[in-house]
């Protein structure tokens, strides 16, 4: 089978799954991103092992749970302070030859993943409020990246001449980076005629159309600068046709804090309630 045909049958499986998960929200769809957040970090601390570089993964883990645990729990700025310190502290120990780019490495592991996700979570379960209106603006972003992805893949392939990034991903192409906003564009409007109750006005919400499409690339091409870095063609095979997590959820990882921030934006200056 090839690994395109591999890719649409597991996406066949896996994307009803992901909705049911979104629709159930609360602690089904928190413990399934937080799942996801963990095996990210769990990856690109492989990756960066094999360039003697790999992350102390038990203050990299503790960091995660910290940055996706910040709107509920209390003492973050002290705990936060006392997993630095402690950071610090063991690699100091571990030796000199590696200790500095260790400790940016698991602080830069820690950190992009789980606050992605963390994002992701607050747009499902905290900006739009619960019920139909918070699940339909998860599912547009999700929805989104997803056709995003498949648009500029076919239209990059098919029509794509003018190299987007020719040092970290030559295949990605300016084409097919105008056919991804043509995806986000067309998976926009299809879940908000499908699905009711979207939060906030149409003219509002356009520029998220916008946003996706631009960092959802980036997140895309942050991980495979990263992987070029390694040289790793996937971060993992646990996914197949995909490769790995971090492979599969790069683009919403950037996507959904832009989205994020755009919406609160939005309501400090009052443009959306």
């Amino acid at each position: 089978m090839s690994e395109l045909k591999k890719r649409v049958v597991f996406a066949v499986i896996a994307a009803p799954l992901f909705i049911v998960v979104i629709w159930l929200g609360g602690w089904y769809f928190t413990s399934v991103m937080v799942a996801i957040a963990l095996i990210v970090q769990w990856e690109m601390s492989c990756m960066f092992e094999k360039g003697n570089t790999r992350p102390n993964r038990v203050i990299m883990f503790l960091i995660g749970i910290w940055v996706m645990l910040l709107p509920v729990m209390p003492y973050t700025p002290q705990i936060g302070l006392g997993l630095f310190l402690l950071l610090v502290l063991t690699e100091i120990i571990r030796g000199v030859d590696r200790s500095y780019n260790s400790l940016v490495n698991t602080i830069f592991c820690g950190i992009y993943a789980p606050l992605g996700v963390l994002t992701i979570i607050l747009i499902r379960e905290n900006i739009a409020g619960d019920g139909i209106a918070a699940f339909t603006l998860t599912l547009i972003v999700v929805f989104m990246v997803w056709g995003n992805d498949v648009f500029a893949y076919f239209v990059g392939k098919n029509f794509g001449k003018r190299l987007l990034a020719p040092k970290i991903s030559p295949k990605k192409t300016w084409e097919g980076f105008i056919g991804g906003i043509a995806g986000s564009f067309v998976a926009f409007f299809l879940i908000y005629m499908i699905v009711p109750h979207f939060p906030y006005d149409l003219i509002h919400a356009l520029p998220v159309i916008l946003l996706v499409s631009i960092f959802g690339p980036i997140g895309d091409l942050a991980a495979s600068k990263l992987k070029r870095l390694y040289e790793t063609k996937d971060s993992s095979n646990i996914i197949p046709g995909h490769g790995g997590f971090f492979d599969r959820f790069d683009a919403l990882l950037l996507a959904a804090p832009a989205v994020y921030l755009y919406i609160e934006v939005m309501k400090i200056f009052g443009f959306i309630g």
